[in-house]
């Protein structure tokens, strides 16, 4: 077993990777930059260590700072969390290169699964259904050819791409070459990579994904879906699982063939596959390589903690499970907390003069928040997670609305109040889950009024 984690993080996901350590027996390190030095789970960390200066770039985006880190304290492996360098395979190279433990896949499939252009290429040779579009990375002189065989509308997307950056959807031919070419500005900005790929432009798709582990020796599991359809400016706001309304013999074909994906590739540790589901067909958009951010509702279906099987894994210990060992127990929701003005979406940095998070049976609040802690303006604005199980999704909503009443953040603004008062009350979304337009329209419409 890994004996020393350092957990190259921060917040809520650095409090969550410590919780699981201390399961284990595991003891830990934590990083931190100058504005960071009151996290709380730095409170339970064996060791902290200072890594740098506020901005990412100067402490926990830098490799060699953290690497140094770890050496220093003779720890033995390193967690990178979700964000930072999570699906950064120089990282996890570097990491290895050391003579240490990086809990996740290795670099290889980082870089296979982080360029969007090879992870549908090999998706396709694996029989996971892909997004019919370009047979790879398009110019401004084979576009007009690769567009004709798509048809509109189609939506250019850059190859290293993610949240919404690099992304044009494109309804006419003659509005295609200016679009390709924004859209590969944007991603040489972005990413430093202005490699561009085409695909069929979906109008109304759900956003469901798959949760998988694997062993790295050719062994792999399925810990059923989510729905993560519920998003605004491409960033998730709300996430459930299991995905509500999905026929078990179109789903069943998808979960077999994404863990048929993870043996064929050797896949080590956590990682999910990410789709776009329209008329009963599921069509794949790309593969993470981390834990999720909403990995807790997946957890609450299925009473597997995530954190500890990537840790078991990472130490050689395999798959703790069988697949018929696994099965879906309930519905559970996931509110993401942000720190934010829940009218204008602008960050609320500040201190917090009061705090009281809820408890009960099936409910869970993941925060690193607590009384007099001061939220820094460097960073993402998600302070915490609120999650609530039941036996029925309409159960499971209304536990999500007394939770969230009990939830009391004082001192900054949140969106506590956009899940309350505008998600979980919407009767269309009560009815059944919804696509990945629906909540930017229902804001849209709610402001209107």
């Amino acid at each position: 077993m890994i004996k020393k984690l350092l957990i190259a993080n921060r917040g809520e996901i650095a409090l969550r990777i410590v919780r699981a350590c201390k399961q284990l027996g595991i003891q830990t390190v934590g990083v931190y930059s100058t504005a960071d030095k009151d996290l709380m789970h730095l409170k339970f960390c064996d060791e902290a260590v200072c890594i740098g200066n506020p901005p990412s770039p100067q402490s926990y985006l830098d490799i060699s700072r953290i690497i140094a880190a770890a050496e220093i304290t003779g720890a033995d492996a390193i967690h990178p969390g979700y964000g930072f360098l999570s699906e950064n395979a120089k990282f996890a190279e570097s990491v290895e290169e050391a003579g240490l433990t990086f809990v996740g896949p290795t670099a290889d499939h980082i870089r296979l699964m982080g360029n969007k252009v090879s992870a549908i290429n090999a998706m396709k040779k694996a029989g996971v259904p892909t997004v019919p579009g370009s047979a790879g990375s398009i110019t401004l002189q084979n576009a007009e050819e690769e567009a004709k065989k798509i048809g509109f509308p189609l939506i250019v997307k850059a190859a290293a791409g993610g949240g919404g950056r690099g992304m044009r959807v494109v309804e006419r031919f003659e509005e295609l070459l200016p679009q390709v070419q924004a859209a590969k500005a944007e991603a040489k900005t972005a990413f430093g990579d202005d490699t561009v790929y085409m695909e069929r432009f979906l109008k109304n798709p759900r956003h469901v994904e798959v949760q998988v582990l694997g062993d790295g020796d050719g062994n792999a599991l399925h810990l059923f879906d989510r729905d993560c359809s519920l998003q605004r400016r491409h960033q998730k706001v709300l996430e459930e699982a299991p995905a509500p309304g999905i026929p078990d013999d179109v789903k069943q074909p998808i979960l077999d063939a994404c863990v048929r994906a993870c043996e064929q590739i050797n896949y080590r540790g956590a990682g999910t596959f990410e789709f776009l589901y329209e008329n009963e067909e599921f069509f794949f958009i790309e593969m993470n390589t981390r834990v999720q951010v909403e990995h807790p509702v997946t957890e609450m279906i299925t009473g597997i903690d995530i954190i500890v099987e990537q840790l078991k894994i990472a130490s050689g210990y395999g798959l703790s499970y069988h697949q018929d060992e696994i099965t879906i127990r309930g519905h559970a929701i996931e509110c993401r907390i942000n720190a934010e003005d829940p009218n204008t979406f602008m960050p609320s940095p500040g201190t917090i003069n009061r705090l009281f998070a809820p408890s009960g049976s099936g409910v869970r609040f993941d925060s690193h928040l607590y009384q007099g802690y001061t939220i820094p303006t460097y960073y993402d604005s998600m302070i915490g997670k609120l999650i609530c199980h039941a036996q029925t999704r309409k159960q499971a909503i209304a536990k999500s609305l007394h939770s969230l009443d009990e939830l009391v953040i004082e001192g900054i603004k949140t969106n506590i109040a956009l899940h309350r008062d505008k998600i979980l009350v919407d009767e269309a979304f009560y009815e059944e889950a919804q696509n990945i337009h629906y909540l930017e329209n229902h804001l849209l419409k709610s402001t209107s009024h």
